[in-house]
C-alpha cells in the first residue's frame, strides 16, 4: 500500500480544514430547519450508508462524483462509455448539491446514486470500505481532500475530467498544500484548455492531458435522440421561435421588455425559467402582455392560440432547444453563472447570453469563433433580436457556425476512455 507523508504543517491545516468540516455540518443541520434544499441535503446525506448497503464486498465497483446537475450532465458521456465497456461493474454516482442529486436520483446510469458524505475522515473510511471502487471519476472540480486522500492512502485509482483551474485557487498558493496533495490523488488529470495545463504543471503535476469538454460529446449525442415534443410543434405552428433557458430574474427584467415592447403574431417565445417555483412562475406569467399559457395547463387550451408558453418543469429543455430559432441563455445577467450554452448550439441555433461569463471559457470562444453574442443591457438585447429575427441569413450563419464549432470540438470522451485502463 503506497504511504503518504504529510509535514506538520500539512497535518495542522487537515486538522483544522476538518475541524471546519465537522463546524460546517453542525451549521447546516441548524439552518436546515429554515431552508428545505439545506434540509433536502442534511436527510439525503443521513440516508447514504444506508443506501450503500445494496454494495457487496465481492462487487466490482466504479464511483462517479459530481458537485451537482451540470457536471453530471458533463460526466454522462464518460459515464455511459464505462458503463458499456465494463457491464459487471456496479456504479456508485453521488452528488454533493441536491439540484443535481434531486434530479438524477432514479437515473439509470447508476447502481446506486446518494448524496456524498461530509468530508470527514471517519465519513471517508466508512464510505470507501463500503464502495471500494476500481476506478473513481471526479467532475470538474468537487475536490474534497479527505475522500481524495484516504484514496490515495489505499492506492486508489482516480481521474478527474473536464477540469478547468485559475490562478486564484487554492491549489496554486503557498497555503495550498493540503488542496496540492489531495489533486495527487489523481493518476490523470483531463482538463478543458491549455492554461489549466499549465498551471498544474507549475505545480509539478505531470499527468495532465488537453482533452476538452465533454459536454461537446454530450449534446452531439442529443442529435442522435429523439427530440420531438407534440405541444411544442401545436404552440409554434411555423412561427419564427424564440427560446430562453435557465432564465434568471435579472433575464427576464429585459426579456420581458422587449417581448411586451415589440407584439408580433409570428414571433413565438418559449421560456424555461431556472426556478419553477410556484410564486415565481406567476409573477413572470403576471408580467407579460401576450397571451401566455403554462406547460402545466397546456391540456386545457388551444396552444396555437397563445404567443408565450412558460415551462413550469423540468427535464425537457434540451429538446425544446430543438425548436428555436434563436435562443438566450440564461444566468450570466446577474452573478449566478451562465447555464449550458452548447445545448442550444448544437441545433445549429444562435445564442445571446449576458455579459458576467468570464468563468465559462466556452463562452469566450464562442463569441470570439462561433455564433454566441454576449449583451450588457436592455439596448444592446433589443438589437441583437432584431437583427436575428428581421434577417434570416444572419440568423443562419451564427446557427451554422455554432453547430460547426461544436462539431469541431468534441472527441474528449474517447480520449478519456481509450486511455483508461481497469
Amino acid at each position: 500500500m503506497k504511504v503518504t507523508y504529510f509535514s506538520k504543517k500539512q497535518i495542522y491545516l487537515r486538522i483544522l480544514y476538518t475541524i471546519g468540516i465537522y463546524l460546517t455540518e453542525i451549521l447546516l443541520k441548524f439552518l436546515a430547519l429554515f431552508n428545505q434544499k439545506l434540509k433536502l441535503g442534511v436527510d439525503g446525506r443521513a440516508e447514504t450508508f444506508k443506501r450503500l448497503q445494496k454494495i457487496q464486498p465481492s462487487d466490482k465497483t466504479f464511483w462517479f462524483h459530481c458537485a451537482s446537475l451540470g457536471e453530471y450532465e458533463q460526466g454522462l458521456p464518460v459515464f455511459k462509455e464505462m458503463r458499456k465497456s465494463y457491464p459487471n461493474h456496479k456504479v456508485i454516482l453521488t452528488f454533493f448539491s441536491p439540484s443535481g442529486y434531486e434530479i438524477r436520483k432514479n437515473t439509470d446510469i447508476a447502481d446506486v446514486v446518494a448524496y456524498l458524505p461530509m468530508d470527514s475522515p471517519s465519513n471517508a473510511n466508512r464510505f470507501l470500505d463500503l464502495v471500494h471502487p476500481d476506478v473513481t471519476v471526479f467532475v470538474k472540480y468537487d475536490i474534497w481532500p479527505n475522500y481524495l486522500l484516504e484514496l490515495k492512502k489505499r492506492n486508489g485509482k482516480a481521474i478527474l475530467i473536464s477540469a478547468l483551474f485559475r490562478e486564484k485557487q487554492s491549489y496554486f498558493k503557498w497555503y495550498g498544500g493540503m488542496m496540492r496533495n489531495a489533486l495527487s490523488a489523481f493518476e490523470h488529470i483531463y482538463v478543458q484548455n491549455e492554461s489549466s495545463q499549465k498551471l498544474l504543471e507549475s505545480i509539478n503535476f505531470k499527468n495532465v492531458s488537453i482533452a476538452g469538454d465533454t459536454r461537446f460529446d454530450r449534446v452531439t449525442d442529443q442529435l442522435t435522440q429523439n427530440n420531438s415534443l407534440p405541444f411544442i410543434e401545436e404552440f409554434k405552428q411555423n412561427h419564427l421561435c424564440i427560446v430562453i433557458g435557465s432564465s434568471w430574474p435579472e433575464d427576464e427584467e429585459l426579456l420581458v421588455k422587449f417581448i411586451n415592447k415589440n407584439p408580433n403574431n409570428d414571433i413565438k417565445y418559449i421560456i424555461a425559467p431556472h426556478s419553477i417555483k410556484q410564486p415565481q412562475i406567476k409573477n413572470l406569467q403576471a408580467s407579460l402582455s401576450p397571451k401566455t399559457v403554462l406547460h402545466s395547463e397546456k391540456d386545457q387550451h388551444n396552444l396555437a392560440d397563445y404567443s408565450v408558453m412558460i415551462i413550469d418543469n423540468i427535464g425537457m429543455l434540451s429538446k425544446i432547444y430543438s425548436y428555436a430559432n434563436i435562443a438566450y441563455v440564461g444566468g450570466a445577467m446577474g452573478t449566478t453563472g451562465l447555464h449550458n450554452i452548447l445545448e442550444p448550439a448544437v441545433f445549429g441555433v444562435p445564442v445571446i447570453i449576458g455579459k458576467n461569463h468570464k468563468k465559462f471559457p466556452e463562452a469566450q470562444r464562442m463569441i470570439d469563433q462561433a455564433g454566441v453574442v454576449s449583451i450588457k443591457n436592455q439596448e444592446e438585447l433589443n438589437q441583437t433580436l432584431n437583427n436575428f429575427i428581421t434577417d434570416k441569413d444572419h440568423r443562419k450563419e451564427f446557427g451554422n457556425r455554432n453547430a460547426q464549432f461544436i462539431a469541431e470540438h468534441k472527441g474528449a470522451v474517447v480520449q478519456i476512455t481509450n486511455n483508461l485502463r481497469i
